[in-house]
């Protein structure tokens, strides 16, 4: 990976155009202020677009479920015999008690989520003949509406079950997810690559579905349960005749493979729980009250089916400990990873993947040999197999206050209950005594919770305890810069104090080939400079990169220190312009790949992380494709031409930019500007008779997932390029005086007239702000 770290000072022209290529326009700006459609696009004014839809403001920071000396909060929801949910108690009709006994309630609150924004409404009539996604408008803070985490266990999901869910998973993108969600598909075998970011982009989702394939190297088989093999032959004696089973021999062999098998399964069920614990953390940086939904085959708490979840959590447990030494991994597993979800305000759902099952005989078993008694025996091993997976997955929903969604072929319906849980919940507070968090011969105390509802008829479900230790006890000490760098970039959320802008955009060289080209932002504002004694000024800081392929694999890292040495003058354009970070990464195989960037100031050890998804396409297959988009803005007064798409070496061309702020890395305009934008297309057909491509472009901008501006379709004129393997185009837009403040996006819509109709359309977008 090429790296080249630069001071922002000039950013506007920072993406140059390919060495020595020259490039026609559509739609760029000419001088004349009533310029035809083909030269010159303007954004309608304000005034004329539909009114933004009403945005309802995120519960306040309190509202998240906390455990300290001074506060237990816990949250509940109430639902009444039909199933509906009640909104209207009050503080009187609550009981709390820890360990049995009753806590004065301190603080209570009804947070309800925000309403859903009503789809985008969109003019059939303005589409192109071939259906294209919708770009993706990057949400708010008070857009998110809910926070929804898929987690599929892919090390405990059998062949039958990975189809199962993959098909739901579908359905829930394409039919149930809504404006405002926040969503991230996780698989638990993946690594720290496959966390995905929480996005509201439907692109990034599917291509994350499609890595969701069953794993033979987990504890899942074919189907959810190995088919019965029938009676054990007997062996032949070697002395000739037929000699009986060997005796203690083929016994021990058969308990050997039974422990090998159980310690397996508690290896991969730890696994799985600590993928989760993986997710918790990361959601713990979220405000308010986030969902987990983990599709599981299961697994076993214990290997004794008495011991059931509710027996455990009872205190009924008599057992032989030197019994229980593997299982007692899982159960620990648990409990840490409950405690940590009703700390991060995170409920888990989990939901059996394997759907109604036959445990009786089926067609694929084999009961040749065996007795009634025998046959007895397995299918009832068989029974009870299912049943102690099931209270895995019924303990893990029931301590976190979700539910556990069982015994049913409908996926979707289940996903659906969940999505409907999330309208809103009680928060209820109490002031804990000081004992609580007195640790008895150095290991915490574990407290039991529950919440009563006094109004009959009605049922309560909240999370179940807490270990007695506060969250400000829990908080991790200081750790090395190293360290810090991997939290942040493991983390599948960008987080963190520095603010940081990361743009990555697809490109192809015809020598070099497919490549991404990254441009980071780094916000000023938080990082330490310090004036020497010689006058400049200095600063330090650490830049960690790591790029992750669709398999969770890393295809590139580096991490390095920077130190940045500079006078007075240039400082201070620096506090106002910020640094830029330039990565090249080149890529060999098209699909979806993942970049990660964190930033840490050396002097005040504040971290900052960003991370983006890109979809490299294959080039090969000679279908039309477009480049990343180039954007930024331009003063109209100056004379300008578009921008250009993104070159595959790392040289930095700087140019003439009155502000970097609307260059390409940040992309912040102000009312009045123009939007230079710049790309290649690639796999144009060329008609044979006049040796020319037919090409079409329109540029629309989105905001808040709806059509602002839809533009005209215009030819783009050709006739100074002769490689028509990668054609350069672009254009300006005159975005208005009067266009509303706010976050869009720019899609370009190329069409090729000579192609085929199902490979003749491509589309690109990018976003960008417009400020005051």
């Amino acid at each position: 990976m090429k790296r080249h770290l630069s001071i922002a000072l000039t950013l506007g022209l920072i993406l140059i155009a390919f060495a020595a290529s020259s490039f026609s326009v559509f739609g760029q700006q000419s001088s004349g202020t009533q310029a035809p459609a083909s030269e010159k696009q303007s954004a309608p004014p304000a005034d004329k677009q539909s009114e933004a839809p009403r945005q309802v403001a995120p519960p306040d920071k309190d509202d998240v479920v906390r455990i300290s000396v001074t506060l237990v909060q816990v949250d509940a929801v109430v639902m009444d015999g039909k199933g509906k949910y009640v909104t209207d108690l009050k503080p009187e009709d609550f009981e709390i008690r820890e360990d049995g006994k009753r806590q004065p309630i301190t603080n209570f609150s009804y947070v309800e989520a925000p309403p859903a924004r009503p789809p985008a409404r969109v003019d059939s009539s303005k589409q192109p003949a071939k259906t294209l996604p919708t770009p993706p408008s990057r949400l708010r803070p008070d857009q998110v509406r809910r926070t929804i985490a898929l987690v599929v266990d892919d090390l405990g999901l059998s062949f039958e079950s990975t189809a199962f869910v993959r098909d739901a998973l579908k359905r829930f993108v394409s039919q149930q997810m809504e404006p405002g969600d926040l969503v991230a598909i996780i698989r638990t075998g993946a690594g720290m690559g496959a966390l995905q970011q929480f996005t509201s982009d439907k692109r990034l989702l599917y291509a994350a579905i499609e890595r969701v394939r069953w794993n033979p190297t987990g504890r899942g088989g074919i189907s959810a349960f190995a088919p019965l093999e029938g009676a054990t032959q007997t062996q032949t004696d070697p002395r000739g005749g037929a000699g009986g089973a060997t005796g203690g021999g083929q016994s021990d062999m058969a308990d050997a493979r039974a422990r090998l098998d159980r310690f397996r399964e508690d290896v991969f069920a730890v696994g799985t729980l600590g993928a989760l614990n993986y997710v918790v953390r990361g959601l713990r940086e979220l405000p308010g009250r986030k969902s987990v939904i983990l599709f599981s085959d299961g697994f076993a708490i214990y290997n004794r089916p008495s011991l059931t979840a509710s027996s455990i959590r009872n205190g009924n447990t008599s057992f032989n400990s030197s019994e229980l030494q593997g299982p007692t991994r899982v159960y620990d597993a648990l409990r840490r990873l409950t405690d940590l979800a009703n700390r991060a305000s995170v409920v888990i759902y989990t939901m059996d993947a394997r759907g109604l099952q036959v445990l009786g005989l089926t067609a694929a078993d084999n009961t040749a040999g065996m007795t009634a008694s025998e046959l007895d025996d397995q299918l009832q091993d068989r029974r009870d197999q299912f049943n102690s997976t099931q209270e895995g997955l019924h303990y893990l929903a029931d301590e976190t206050g979700g539910f556990f969604i069982r015994n049913t072929n409908d996926l979707n319906r289940g996903i659906r209950r969940v999505l409907e849980d999330q309208r809103g919940y009680y928060l209820i507070g109490y002031v804990p005594e000081a004992a609580s968090f007195r640790a008895a011969r150095g290991v915490p105390p574990f407290h039991k919770v529950s919440v009563k509802v006094k109004r009959a008829g009605l049922h309560v479900r909240s999370r179940t305890g807490f270990y007695g230790v506060s969250d400000e006890a829990l908080r991790p000490a200081p750790r090395t810069p190293a360290q810090q760098l991997f939290s942040a970039l493991s983390s599948p959320f960008a987080s963190g104090d520095i603010q940081l802008k990361l743009t990555t955009l697809f490109g192809y060289d015809l020598k070099a080939g497919a490549f991404m080209r990254s441009l980071l932002h780094i916000d000023p504002d938080a990082i330490t400079f310090t004036k020497e004694a010689d006058g400049q000024y200095k600063a330090v800081i650490d830049v960690a990169a790591f790029t992750f392929g669709d398999s969770g694999r890393v295809v590139d890292q580096d991490s390095r220190q920077y130190t940045i040495t500079v006078p007075e003058a240039v400082y201070e354009r620096i506090r106002r312009q910020g640094i830029l970070y330039n990565m090249n990464v080149p890529i060999k195989k098209p699909g979806a790949y993942q970049m990660r960037v964190a930033v840490r100031d050396d002097a005040s050890e504040k971290i900052g992380s960003a991370n983006q998804f890109i979809e490299v396409p294959d080039i090969g297959k000679k279908r039309l494709t477009l480049s990343g988009i180039v954007a930024e803005g331009a003063d109209p007064a100056k004379a300008a031409k578009p921008a250009a798409p993104p070159p595959a070496s790392t040289e930095q061309v700087q140019g003439e930019a009155s502000d970097s702020q609307s260059g390409p890395s940040q992309r912040t305009l102000r009312p009045g500007m123009h939007l230079k934008y710049g790309f290649a297309i690639y796999n144009a057909t060329v008609d044979r008779a006049t040796g020319q491509p037919r090409l079409e472009a329109q540029v629309k901008l989105i905001r808040d997932g709806q059509e602002y501006y839809t533009g005209k379709v215009a030819p783009i004129k050709t006739a100074a390029q002769t490689d028509w393997r990668q054609i350069i185009a672009g254009g300006t837009l005159d975005l208005g005086t009067r266009i509303e403040p706010g976050e869009y996006v720019l899609q370009v819509i190329i069409t090729d007239r000579l192609a085929k109709e199902k490979y003749s359309v491509a589309t690109q977008w990018i976003d960008f702000e417009v400020v005051k």
